[in-house]
C-alpha cells in the first residue's frame, strides 16, 4: 500500500470516528432532556400553613338579639285638668314612691271641700239630735231615715271632692328614674298630658326570641349574658325570669324574658343588646380555624397532611383531601363533627391551589386567625 493511500485511510477513519462520536453525544444529549422532561412533569411542592386538630371546651349556647324593657315605665300624666301651680323635680332626679311631683291650682276645689265638710258635719247633728228625739217617741221614724240619708249623702260628696283635690297633687306611681320634663308653672294641663317619664332601671329586664326547636333546652334560671355597643368591653348577667307559654304563629318563635341587675343604671330601655343563654355544661369538640374549611356545593373539605416517604432533602409530605360534617361556628373557630381525628394535621391556609395528592412544604411563620371570641376592632 503506498502512501497516498494509507493518508486516505486514516482521513477515512477518522471521520467514521467524528461521525460515531456526534452519534454518541446526540443520543446522550436527548436522553438527559427526557430524563428532564420526565422530572419537570412530576408534582411541585406547594408551601402551606397547618395546625393540629384538637379538642377545645365549649359552652353550649343560644344567640339571640333582645331588647332592654324598664320594670315598671310610664309616662306621668294628669288625671284632671288644671294649671300647674309648682313643680317639685328635677329632670332626671330618682324619686321614692308616692313623692310630690306637681300641684295643679285646687283653690276652688278645697273651697267646694269646706262647704261639704260643712253640710255634711250639719247633717251629723240632725241626725244625732233626731236620733234622740227619736228614742222618745218625740219624732217619726221617717224622719230619723231621712236624716241617715242626707248624713250618708253630704259624707260621700266630701270623699268625692276630697279625691278630686288629691288628684290636683300628682305623684310617682313607683319609685325610679324621672326623664325630661315637658311642662312649665303657670301651665294648663288636660286631662292624659305627659308630665314626664318614670322609669325603674334596677333591675331591667332584656326580652329577645328563640327558635320553637329550642324551647326544650330552655328553663326559667337558666343563666343570661349580654353585650351592647355601648359598652363593647363589659358582658352583663343576670337569668331567664319568664317564657312566654305560646309560640309567635307568624314567626315560630318563642319570647323570654331575663332579668339583668342594673346597680349602676349604665342600661336603659330601648336599648339592642346580643344575648347569650348558656343552655347545658360544657363540652369538649374538635374544632378548627374556619379558613381551613372549603365549604362547596358538594360539601366541606379539608386538607390532611401525611407522611409519604423521605428523599434527600427530608420527609415527603402529601396533602390528601377529606369530607367532614361542620358544626356551629364562634369567632374565628369552627367545629368539625365527622371527618377528622384529634392530633391529625390539616392544611390551614394555601389549600386553593392544591388539588388531592399534592406535594406539600409546611411555613408555619404566620398563621390565620384561631380565637373563638375576636374583639371588633376599636374605629373610633
Amino acid at each position: 500500500m503506498d502512501r497516498q493511500t494509507k493518508k486516505r485511510m486514516i482521513i477515512m477513519l477518522a471521520s467514521l470516528a467524528v461521525l460515531f462520536g456526534c452519534v454518541i453525544a446526540y443520543k446522550v444529549f436527548v436522553s438527559l432532556m427526557i430524563k428532564h422532561y420526565i422530572e419537570s412533569l412530576k408534582s411541585p411542592t406547594f408551601t402551606v400553613s397547618t395546625t393540629q386538630v384538637n379538642y377545645q371546651l365549649w359552652q353550649p349556647r343560644l344567640v339571640a338579639a333582645g331588647s332592654l324593657r324598664a320594670i315598671r315605665g310610664v309616662n306621668v300624666t294628669a288625671q284632671l285638668a288644671g294649671m300647674v301651680t309648682h313643680i317639685y323635680f328635677k329632670p332626671g332626679q330618682d324619686v321614692e314612691e308616692n313623692a310630690v311631683l306637681v300641684q295643679l291650682n285646687a283653690d276652688d276645689d278645697v273651697a267646694a271641700l269646706h262647704a261639704l265638710e260643712a253640710s255634711a258635719q250639719l247633717a251629723k247633728i240632725t241626725y244625732d239630735r233626731d236620733s234622740a228625739q227619736y228614742k222618745v217617741r218625740a219624732i217619726s221614724k221617717a224622719t230619723l231615715d231621712t236624716d241617715t240619708q242626707n248624713l250618708k249623702n253630704f259624707t260621700a260628696q266630701v270623699a268625692q271632692q276630697a279625691a278630686i283635690v288629691l288628684k290636683k297633687t300628682i305623684r310617682a306611681p313607683f319609685a325610679g328614674r324621672l326623664g325630661i320634663c315637658n311642662i312649665n308653672p303657670g301651665q294648663y294641663l288636660n286631662p292624659g298630658d305627659t308630665v314626664s317619664m318614670l322609669q325603674t332601671l334596677d333591675p331591667i329586664y332584656v326580652d329577645f326570641y328563640v327558635p320553637q326547636q329550642s324551647l326544650a333546652d330552655l328553663k326559667l334560671g337558666l343563666p343570661v349574658s349580654l353585650t351592647t355597643e355601648t359598652f363593647p368591653d363589659r358582658t352583663f348577667t343576670g337569668s331567664i325570669t319568664t317564657i312566654n307559654p305560646g309560640v309567635d304563629v307568624s314567626t315560630r318563635n318563642v319570647e323570654v324574658e331575663a332579668t339583668i341587675p342594673n346597680p349602676k343604671h349604665e342600661l336603659a330601655p330601648g336599648m339592642f343588646v346580643a344575648v347569650t343563654v348558656a343552655i347545658s355544661e360544657p363540652k369538649n369538640y374538635l374544632t378548627l380555624p374556619q379558613t381551613a374549611v372549603t365549604f362547596n356545593p358538594y360539601g366541606a373539605l379539608v386538607y390532611i397532611v401525611n407522611k409519604t416517604g423521605e428523599d434527600k432533602k427530608g420527609p415527603i409530605l402529601t396533602a390528601t383531601q377529606s369530607f367532614v360534617t361542620t358544626g356551629e361556628s364562634r369567632g374565628d373557630q369552627v367545629v368539625i363533627l365527622q371527618g377528622l381525628k384529634k392530633d391529625q394535621t390539616v392544611v390551614t391556609s394555601g389549600q386553593l391551589k392544591l388539588k388531592n395528592g399534592s406535594h406539600v412544604a409546611i411555613n408555619n411563620t404566620i398563621q390565620p386567625p384561631n380565637n373563638p371570641a375576636p374583639k371588633l376592632p376599636d374605629n373610633h
